[in-house]
């Protein structure tokens, strides 16, 4: 007779490609792992079934039942999420940052007053990050505002466009000019406004991007890409009533992950999982095509699973390999 199995341990899940497929920019092959998850915190695998009857008699009583419609649901919810992981999940593309196709990301930058070179017309500013200003664009991808006690006291300042270069201190320096603005006095003439004094601001915030060429990626999401299917090996532990671990694989031969996420971004409380749920379909696992499956799993017994029994005053050196 067998014994009872109890399940309290997590799976590490590694997902093989069902056929060619690329994933970002790397090509996999069917048959090759794409993807491990070793940080998940929780996994299950559900099953259910549609259940008809026929009734009839005094009360309707079920008389004759019939199941079907069988499905296999497998979840895991991961601790921890990479680029890679991601377009798993929501069937995104990963774009990485080159020389022929750069990122933008977007960034601000808060610059004390005593660190501005201002004048009446113009104002320099030094920058940790080298902001994007193409010369020959016509759109602004830098503003500039002044600031006192945290709150922003002018209108944005559009910096000029060209290319900075880094000084000695490796700061590049921004410059802009002061705003033009309809002088009421002189009717269809305009005038230069002064830049604010010194004593009217604390400080200058830049709203800006930064060209990256590498070490970036992107992931886009688009209407028409969605979760792939996978072939999926799970690896547990079942314990026994002795309290005996036995390795226990599931395989799911090929399952599709729905393309629904969340991501949730909190200041307080625990931080954000990732939830992988997967469909399973009926196909053959790798070793055996006289059945196809929705699901298998393997319970591999090691020695104090096995009824094993000194057979004489040494032990049986057979019984070496159960505890390999």
């Amino acid at each position: 007779m067998s014994s009872k199995f109890g399940v309290r341990e997590i799976c590490d899940v590694v997902l093989k490609a069902k056929a060619a497929t690329k994933i970002g920019n790397k090509v996999f092959y069917a048959n090759e792992p794409v993807m491990y998850f070793d940080t998940l915190k929780t996994s299950s695998m559900e099953g259910a079934a549609t259940t008809v009857y026929a009734q009839g008699g005094r009360g309707n009583a079920r008389l004759v039942a019939w199941e079907g419609e069988r499905t296999v649901t497998f979840t895991m919810e991961d601790a921890l999420i990479s680029p890679e992981g991601f377009m798993i999940l929501s069937g995104a593309g990963l774009v990485d940052a080159t020389e022929g196709k750069p990122l933008y990301q977007h960034m601000t930058e808060t610059v004390d007053m005593a660190d501005v070179e201002i004048n009446e017309n113009t104002a320099s500013i030094p920058m940790s990050e080298q902001p994007y200003l193409p010369a020959n664009k016509n759109g602004n991808f830098a503003y500039v505002m002044f600031m006192k006690n945290g709150e922003v006291i002018t209108e944005p300042y559009i910096p000029t466009h060209k290319d900075l270069t880094v000084d000695e201190n490796g700061k590049y320096w921004l410059e802009i000019d002061a705003h033009e603005i309809y002088d009421t006095k002189e009717e269809d003439e305009y005038t230069i406004k002064s830049m604010p004094e010194v004593g009217d601001f604390d400080s200058v915030l830049i709203d800006f991007y930064v060209e990256r060429v590498a070490d970036a990626q992107q992931i886009e999401i688009t209407a028409d890409k969605f979760g792939g299917n996978y072939y999926l090996e799970a690896s547990t532990l079942f314990r026994d009533q002795n309290g005996v671990d036995m390795p226990a694989e599931f395989i799911i031969p090929n399952c599709k992950i729905q393309s629904n996420f969340t991501f949730t971004m909190a200041s307080s409380g625990d931080p954000s999982t990732f939830t992988f749920t997967m469909d399973a379909f009926p196909d053959y696992t790798r070793f055996d095509h006289s059945k196809k499956v929705l699901a298998a799993i393997q319970i591999i017994k090691t020695a104090g699973a096995k009824d094993l029994h000194r057979t004489m005053t040494a032990h049986d050196v057979a019984h070496e390999e159960f505890f390999m």
